[in-house]
């Protein structure tokens, strides 16, 4: 039972499911009919499956057929109706057709005229299509030839431009045309061109401006040497500091603009072409010399490139080997004054060109790179000074090599740059050339006085006494009263070396000018410089003249006349410095003249020197002695040489008149002394071993004429006997043999009042003994006379004694 429930309950849900599956094929598209009929054969019960569906098409079959026969009238109705409709439709048809081949006859030329009116249209439209396609290329094609055009003439920052704006504005809108790919394709290259054009330009400007350097600096040092004239406040400071002036101030050779978009000249050599000016008229600024265009284009191209700093570091790189060129000086500098003008001139003309391009750039040069430069420069320079200075040699043209230094100077003191060195190096130039001057005035004096005749100046009329009297300060109120012809005191060098200091002074006035000095340093330096030219350069000229051998009394006396005479001046040459100079001498720190002393010790030096002379005269009159010591006839006159001796001595002394009273005097004394002493050095010497009583007679009788010139004054001056002191110790030594007078030198020795105070004993013992061998070899029978051994005893006696005085002497 329940297997016939359970096969009943399958079969009712197989009929479901077979009824669905008809619905589902009555309402399902046929294209969609086959997923449905796989699952009725997938299935066991297809054969009942197919005995429903002949079931439902035959259920449909007699719905049609009784639907058919419902509507069968109807559809004949229909029918009929069809059939009218279907002739007159033929009718229509042949009408239609009648129709259209009418229109096809007519419409003939119309659709010729059409079709030629499309071609004209299409034509028109694509000629539209063309222009509108031209019209973008055509500003390409322009901007392309503009590029070239612009790279033949060498407007190369302009093409770069152009060649920017060609890229990113003007090839993208016609970037699938084949022409403007290869436009693409050339604008790196291009890029470079104008990258290796641009640097071979400024390859050409490096050089150029480094051959041309000395040109520029000689411009710019004509503007210094204007600026030198015209710039009182810079002449007023006493000294050029470093510190640095505004851009505004400095800034003054160059004030052009940049214009980068167009070149200044076609010519990129950097130096344009300029007529020399005449001296009064203005001189042409360095930009008017230089081109710089090649500079800023080149920079502009490298900044638009992205290649800027490459750019700075081969500029500044190139300019720091032309920097080293420039500041080696040329061996033979110092032999031409255009040498050392030139060797300045580089170096002026280097900084004033990165100077400009510091102040028209922004960056290419910074201000650390130009004080790189510049400590580079000083130290070389000053070297170079130091080692090649023209003023190291006594040429005329150290003045000038000054002026160019001091215009030097200016100039880089208006551009800013630190100059301390550079006056501590002016200040060893101005020392260099006070050597100069003083080497100079040192060979100018010795001129002078090589070629005096040492003779005092004759004048014959009162125009050459006033002549005399206009080249040196001279006045002498007995000397005017005189009738001419007359004679100054001094000869030609007085007032020769009067004028040579005056001159040197001026010099030193000429030079001082141009080293920004105030008046106050004007003056020192000019009374330092004459010191120096006083106690150095002229004394030593005045010291070697009176040192020759050669030299004369006559000469020596008229020296000491002469300096007299400078010395007296010297306070003339102090009022003519303070009257070039308008300072006074009460001025604080004011320096004073040294030619007194300068004078004064030339005129000891010449003193002494006639000291020294009369002495060798004398000697020379004392080596024509010749005494016969052994001689025993007395004499009635005195000695041949001592009277030529005598004879020249006064003439001599006569030629002192003019000296100093105490010069003349103390040269007398001084002759006499030496004289004297020379004598007795001559009867005392070791060599005269013997000597008799007539040979000291003899003697007596010269030192007798010595007394006699003595006394006869020839100085005035002299107290009574005065002179004659000079000769006491041989009028006493021999008095005393003369007139053998020993019992009172020995009972009076050692008195102050003694008669023979100045008779030494060791002297008397001396020229005894030389008396006492005589008298025993010269008389072979003198011990058989009494008379001669009484002698004997009294010499051996005397001579006793005068031991006995010179051992208690020395005990």
């Amino acid at each position: 039972m329940e297997r016939g429930k359970m096969a009943e309950a399958e079969s009712l849900e197989t009929a479901a499911e077979h009824e669905r599956i008809l619905r589902e094929i009555e309402s399902t598209d046929t294209a969609c009919i086959g997923p449905t009929l796989r699952s009725v054969y997938d299935g066991e019960e297809h054969g009942r499956f197919m005995e429903k569906l002949e079931t439902r098409i035959r259920n449909h079959d007699r719905e049609i057929e009784k639907m058919c026969n419902f509507h069968y009238q109807g559809f004949v109705d229909s029918i009929t109706e069809l059939l009218k409709v279907r002739g007159e439709a033929q009718k229509l048809k042949n009408q239609v057709t009648d129709t259209n081949r009418k229109l096809q006859h007519e419409g003939k030329e119309l659709v010729i005229a059409m079709e030629e009116l499309k071609q004209c249209r299409l034509q028109q439209r694509n000629i539209s299509a063309t222009v509108d396609k031209l019209m973008l290329c055509l500003p390409v094609l322009e901007m392309y030839s503009k590029l070239r055009d612009q790279m033949k003439t060498k407007r190369h920052y302009p093409a770069l431009k152009t060649l920017e704006h060609l890229e990113h504005t003007y090839l993208p809108q016609v970037s699938h045309y084949r022409f403007c790919k290869v436009m693409v394709d050339n604008i790196p290259k291009l890029r470079e061109e104008i990258k290796d054009v641009s640097m071979s330009d400024l390859k050409d400007f490096l050089e150029s401006i480094r051959k041309h350097s000395d040109k520029i600096g000689e411009t710019a040092m004509k503007q210094a040497q204007q600026q030198r004239n015209l710039d009182n406040i810079v002449l007023q400071q006493p000294r050029i500091g470093s510190k640095r002036k505004s851009k505004k101030d400095a800034y003054i050779i160059f004030d052009t603009e940049i214009e980068s978009t167009s070149p200044k000249s076609e010519q990129d050599s950097g130096i344009l072409d300029v007529e020399d000016e005449e001296d009064d008229e203005e001189v042409p600024g360095a930009q008017d010399l230089v081109d710089f265009s090649p500079v800023y284009r080149c920079l502009h191209i490298y900044s638009v490139l992205g290649a800027r700093e490459t750019f700075e570091n081969y500029y500044r790189k190139q300019r720091r080997k032309q920097a080293r060129l420039v500041l080696q000086p040329p061996s033979n500098m110092h032999e031409t004054l255009d040498g050392y003008r030139k060797y300045f001139n580089q170096i002026v003309g280097f900084f004033v060109v990165e100077d400009h391009i510091l102040h028209t750039t922004q960056g290419l040069v910074n201000r650390a790179y130009i004080d790189e430069l510049w400590e580079m420069a000083l130290s070389k320079t000053i070297a170079a000074l130091r080692t090649h200075s023209v003023c190291k040699k006594p040429k005329g043209s150290c003045y000038l090599e000054l002026i160019i230094y001091i215009d030097f100077l200016i100039l880089f003191q208006v551009y800013g740059f630190p100059v301390n060195q550079l006056f501590d190096m002016l200040l060893e130039i101005r020392d260099q050339y006070s050597e100069t001057l003083l080497k100079k005035w040192a060979g100018i004096f010795r001129n002078i006085l090589d070629s005096d005749n040492y003779s005092p100046i004759p004048v014959t009329s009162e125009e050459m006494y006033k002549k005399v009297v206009g080249q040196f300060p001279f006045q002498d109120i007995e000397l005017e009263k005189q009738p001419f012809p007359k004679k100054f005191p001094f000869s030609e060098f007085v007032p020769k070396v009067y004028n040579q200091i005056k001159e040197f002074i001026y010099a030193c006035l000429k030079f001082s000018e141009d080293l920004h000095l105030s008046s106050t340093e004007v003056d020192d330096m000019i009374r330092k410089s004459t010191n120096l030219l006083l106690t150095r350069t002229l004394s030593n000229s005045l010291q070697n003249v009176i040192k020759r051998k050669n030299i004369g009394l006559t000469e020596l006396v008229q020296i000491i006349i002469n300096t007299t005479h400078l010395e007296k001046s010297c306070k003339y040459l102090e009022e003519f410095i303070t009257n070039i100079t308008n300072v006074l001498p009460e001025t604080v720190h004011t320096t004073k003249l040294y030619g007194t002393t300068t004078f004064k010790d030339a005129r000891h030096a010449a003193e002494e020197e006639i000291y020294t002379n009369l002495n060798q005269k004398i000697d020379q009159f004392l080596q024509l002695a010749d005494y016969d010591w052994m001689t025993g006839d007395l004499g009635n006159k005195a000695s041949d040489y001592l009277v030529d001796l005598i004879a020249f001595l006064r003439s001599t002394f006569a030629v002192f008149t003019h000296l100093p009273g105490k010069v003349a005097q103390t040269a007398c004394m001084s002759a006499c002394k030496h004289l004297a002493t020379s004598l007795m050095q001559l009867l005392l010497e070791a060599e005269v071993r013997q000597l008799t009583l007539g040979a000291l007679q003899q003697f007596n009788l010269d030192v007798r004429e010595c007394e006699q010139f003595a006394r006869s004054g020839p100085v005035p001056g002299f107290q009574e006997d005065t002179l004659q002191l000079a000769f006491i110790d041989l009028r006493q030594l021999l008095d005393l043999f003369i007139q053998w007078d020993w019992s009172t030198y020995l009972a009076d020795y050692g008195q102050p009042n003694c008669k023979y105070l100045r008779v030494n004993p060791v002297t008397a013992l001396t020229l005894l003994e030389k008396m006492k061998d005589t008298s025993r070899k010269n008389n072979m029978f003198a011990q058989f006379r009494k008379n001669e051994r009484d002698k004997q005893k009294l010499i051996d006696t005397v001579a006793k004694q005068l031991r006995g005085l010179i051992s208690s002497h020395h005990s």
